[in-house]
C-alpha cells in the first residue's frame, strides 16, 4: 500500500486526545499506510528577514511528524497576510473586509515553495499526497514545477464562494491555474463544488468531462464533495471524562430551574455572533416568558487578534452582552454568559449535554462540526434541539435541524422560541434522522471516500501551464 503524505498549514498530533477526531482520523490514515504528516512548526524566527527556518523531525510509530519554522516576514505575509486576511475573507463572502496588501501575494508564493522544497526530498515515488485548505492552494504546481509526479489531492475546508466572487480576487487565474495540479480537488458541500465548476467553466474555459473532471491549462483535474464529519464514538467518548462529567454536573446544578441555549464559535465575523445576540434580545423582548428562566452561553474563543477586523467584533460583542445583560438581567439570573476564551475539548460534551438548544448560526461556513458535536451528545431519551444557519454546509445534509437564516433576526428569535416550546415526540425523531446521517457521514468516512477517489486516479496530475 502507498504510503499517505499529509501537508497542512499545522500538523496534530494524533497520539493526543485533544487533537479532535480531524488530527484522530488523519492519523489513523497515516498509521495504517504508514506516513508523514508536514506542516509549520508554529514557531517564528524574530528578525525581520525572510529566510529558510529549521526542520524538525520526530516519529510517531510509523508515522514522521515533520514541521518547519517561519520568518516573521514569512509567516506575517503568507499566515496572517494573504491566507487571513485575503483569501478567508473573500472565500466567506466577504470582499468588503478583504485586504490584497502589497507583499501578501508575494510571501504567500514563497512559502507555498518553501514547503515544496523542504517536502520533495522527503517523498517517494509511490507517495499519495493529501494537502489541506486554503493556506496551500499553490502547493501542488510548485511540487510539480520540482518533479514530482505522484498522485495529489486538494481538500479545501472552508466555503467556495459563486464565481463572481471568485473572479474579484487578485490573482484568480493564477489560483485557478494551480489548481489544476492537482489529481483531485474535494469541496464540503455540493453548492461548492456547483461553485467551483462554474468558475472552472466560465473563467478557465475548461472542458468538463465525465465523473466530475475538468481539462484546463494541459492538465485534468477531478472535482466533487466530500462533506466531512465527526468521530462521534470518539467525541462521546470524552463525555465520560471527569472534566465533561463535572461540567455537566455543575451546569445542570446551576441551571437547574432554567432553560440553557449555548454557542461555541471561534471569534470570527463569519459566525455571525451579533446577529446571534441580537436574536436573544430578540427573543427576550418578543417572549417574556423567557426572561429570568432563558440562559445563553455564549463561548468565543480568540483568533487572530492582531486582525483589526477581530478587535472590532470582540468590541461590539462585549458591547452586545452588556446591553443585554443590563436591560434585562436580575440579581439572580444573567440573560448571558459571555466568555472570550478556549475551553477545553474534554469539558465541551458536559456543555453540549447540559444544553435544551444550540445555536448555530455562522453568515457563512464551510461544514461546523459544532452542529454535528452538539448532535452526538445530545441524550436520546431527552435531546436538545439544533437551531442552525441555513449558510452552514453542514445544513446540506442536517435538514431536520431548525434551519434559520441569521440576516433575519426576527425570524430567528421565533425559531429559538420553536426550538425552546418544540415538544418531545419531535425532539426525538428530529435528533434520531440527524444522528443517523452524522454516524453514516462520519470523518473516517470522509476519508475513506477522498483517499478511495484519489486512489482511483489512473493518470496522476500534470503541472499546470505556465502562469
Amino acid at each position: 500500500m502507498s504510503r499517505l503524505v499529509v501537508i497542512s498549514n499545522r500538523i496534530g498530533d494524533p497520539r493526543k486526545v485533544a487533537a479532535g477526531g480531524l488530527a484522530v482520523a488523519l492519523g489513523d490514515a497515516l498509521a495504517s499506510r504508514g506516513g508523514l504528516w508536514f506542516g509549520w512548526s508554529g514557531k517564528i524566527i524574530e528578525g525581520g528577514a525572510t529566510g529558510e527556518g529549521d526542520l524538525h523531525q520526530q516519529r510517531a510509530g510509523n508515522v514522521d511528524l515533520v514541521t518547519i519554522d517561519l520568518s516573521r516576514d514569512d509567516h506575517d505575509a503568507y499566515y496572517t497576510g494573504y491566507s487571513n486576511q485575503a483569501l478567508w475573507p473573500a472565500f466567506h463572502y466577504r470582499l468588503d473586509l478583504a485586504d490584497f496588501g502589497s507583499g501578501f501575494f508575494a510571501g504567500y508564493q514563497r512559502v507555498n515553495r518553501l514547503f515544496a522544497r523542504k517536502l520533495a526530498p522527503l517523498l517517494r515515488d509511490d507517495d499519495i499526497i493529501w494537502v489541506h485548505d486554503y493556506h496551500l492552494i499553490p502547493l501542488a504546481s510548485e511540487l510539480r514545477a520540482l518533479g514530482c509526479r505522484q498522485r495529489i489531492g486538494f481538500f479545501l475546508h472552508i466555503p467556495l464562494p459563486p464565481p463572481p466572487i471568485l473572479a474579484a480576487i487578485p490573482g484568480h487565474e493564477w489560483l485557478m491555474r494551480s489548481f489544476f495540479a492537482y489529481d483531485l480537488v474535494g469541496l464540503q458541500t455540493n453548492a461548492d463544488a456547483d461553485h467551483f465548476s462554474r468558475f472552472l467553466i466560465d473563467e478557465a474555459h475548461a472542458e468538463r468531462l465525465p465523473d466530475g473532471r475538468f481539462r484546463a491549462y494541459g492538465s485534468t483535474m477531478r472535482a466533487q464533495a466530500f462533506p466531512i464529519g465527526i468521530d462521534v464514538d470518539e467525541f462521546r467518548g470524552l463525555a465520560e471524562s471527569p472534566e465533561s462529567r463535572e461540567t455537566e454536573a455543575t451546569l445542570k446544578a446551576q441551571y437547574a430551574h432554567r432553560r440553557l441555549l449555548v454557542g461555541i464559535d471561534r471569534l470570527d465575523y463569519s459566525k455571525g455572533l451579533p446577529r446571534r445576540l441580537k436574536a436573544f434580545r430578540e427573543l427576550l423582548a418578543n417572549y417574556p416568558e423567557n426572561r429570568n428562566s432563558a440562559t445563553l452561553i455564549q463561548i468565543a474563543s480568540p483568533t487572530r487578534e492582531s486582525v483589526d477586523a477581530y478587535a472590532d467584533i470582540r468590541r461590539e460583542l462585549e458591547s452586545l452582552a452588556g446591553e443585554i445583560n443590563g436591560n434585562y438581567g436580575e440579581l439572580a439570573w444573567m440573560p448571558i454568559r459571555y466568555m472570550h476564551r478556549t475551553w477545553a475539548r474534554k469539558r465541551l460534551p458536559g456543555l453540549y449535554r447540559a444544553a435544551c438548544v444550540a445555536l448555530v448560526t455562522p453568515l457563512r461556513d464551510g461544514m461546523n462540526l459544532v452542529a454535528k458535536e452538539y448532535v452526538a451528545m445530545q441524550d436520546e431519551d431527552n435531546p436538545g434541539v439544533l437551531v442552525l444557519s441555513r449558510f452552514a454546509g453542514a445544513a446540506e445534509q442536517m435538514r431536520e435541524a431548525l434551519l434559520v437564516n441569521p440576516y433575519d433576526i426576527p425570524a430567528t428569535a421565533q425559531t429559538i422560541q420553536r426550538a425552546l416550546q418544540m415538544p418531545l415526540a419531535e425532539r426525538r425523531e428530529r435528533h434520531a434522522a440527524l444522528l443517523k446521517t452524522i454516524r453514516e457521514y462520519d470523518v473516517h468516512a470522509w476519508r475513506r471516500d477522498f483517499l478511495r477517489v484519489l486512489d482511483e486516479t489512473v493518470e496522476p496530475g500534470a503541472p499546470p501551464a505556465a502562469a
